[in-house]
């Protein structure tokens, strides 16, 4: 039960206090009016006094009557046992009631009887056969509104828990697919290393493992993150790219051009390195003079796109049904798990020559 103000919790006593302070008051001030308006003669405040705390031990028992719902559900027809129990409980609630409101008439005789109220013990009785129908009704509305309020909490926590759980599932198959990227980039990087040895390039080669050294700590640093801002997807990429030029030297070129606005966006994180990769292999290797990669941004209609052209070759007439690499495979499957079904990628050729991925 929330109260009105967001953020707080009011404890469950405070919510059976107000309402049985409610249905006393609403009791008390009913009775009163309607007998004065009829003409007849008690000691109005005293009635008033001892009809508004005649529900007390109700709103006492309340929670008691809870407990023994919780502890013994009778909403079994093969339940006997928590049937009695629940039987005597109204039976002892009404009795206590009985003498509570006794008490106060033997006191107050708020009916203001010429002849007195009574004996306690004559009073204690007379409440607890007159009222005992009527706290029958009242001990089983509390215990349905108790039960109703327990299923709901339990819907509630086994959402919440359904909740968290699939967020967990979700981060683990993030996660694999991310661990899986990354075995796949070293591989390739590991395999232009060895062409660089086989090359006699030996330099190049150690300066290439040092850049591979410093991009996978920084991949590592990095890696409980699903999303990072689109300045530091950037600042990955050109790690690296600063590997790859150690292979392709003056043939590789780079050109970014990403609105200053759109660098705080959150992006996947390694989104553009498999986009990049691919550009590298099937295209700007495949070209004796190389080639550039063209990265772009720009937001329209809320929504993020991110290119990746290459004026490498153009792709084959049935690529889509060759498949599309490791890579581009894994980002797609991260898209989808990050973002269901509003998201994008596609590959096409940009006119007779060079290959556009867009996301």
């Amino acid at each position: 039960m929330d109260g009105c103000t967001p953020g707080i919790r009011l404890p469950r006593w405070f919510w059976i206090a107000a309402i049985w302070f409610g249905v006393g008051l609403f009791d008390a001030t009913q009775t009163v009016f309607t007998m004065r308006a009829e003409g007849m003669h008690h000691a109005w405040a005293r009635l008033f006094f001892t009809l508004l705390f005649a529900w007390l031990p109700l709103a006492l028992a309340t929670p008691v009557i809870l407990f023994l719902g919780r502890r013994y559900p009778p909403f079994r027809l093969w339940a006997f046992s928590a049937w009695l129990i629940h039987l005597l409980s109204c039976c002892a609630i009404c009795f206590i009631a009985g003498a509570w409101t006794a008490g106060f008439e033997v006191l107050l005789n708020p009916w203001a009887d010429p002849s007195g109220p009574g004996t306690w013990s004559h009073l204690i009785f007379f409440r607890f056969f007159s009222g005992l129908i009527s706290y029958l009704v009242l001990y089983i509305a509390v215990l349905g509104i108790g039960y109703a309020l327990d299923s709901r909490e339990r819907l509630a926590h086994q959402e919440t828990e359904t909740a968290r759980l699939n967020e967990q599932l979700s981060k683990a198959q993030l996660s694999a697919l991310r661990r899986q990227l990354e075995p796949h980039f070293l591989f390739n990087a590991l395999n232009s290393i060895a062409g660089l040895i086989r090359e006699n390039r030996n330099d190049a080669a150690v300066n290439m493992i040092a850049g591979l050294s410093g991009f996978l700590r920084h991949v590592v640093e990095d890696s409980h993150r699903q999303e990072v801002q689109l300045g530091e997807e950037i600042e990955y990429l050109q790690k690296y790219l600063d590997i790859q030029k150690v292979r392709f030297a003056e043939r590789l070129a780079l050109t970014v051009q990403v609105p200053s606005e759109l660098l705080r966006s959150q992006v996947p994180s390694l989104i553009l390195q498999p986009m990049v990769e691919n550009a590298v292999k099937h295209g700007i290797s495949r070209r004796a003079q190389g080639g550039e990669i063209r990265i772009s941004a720009h937001r329209s209609n809320g929504m993020l796109t991110l290119k990746v052209y290459n004026d490498g070759p153009s792709l084959a007439a049935n690529f889509e049904n060759t498949g599309s690499g490791v890579g581009i495979s894994n980002a797609r499957a991260r898209l989808r798990g990050l973002y269901g079904d509003s998201f994008e990628l596609k590959m096409q050729n940009q006119g007779s020559h060079g290959v556009e991925a867009l996301v």
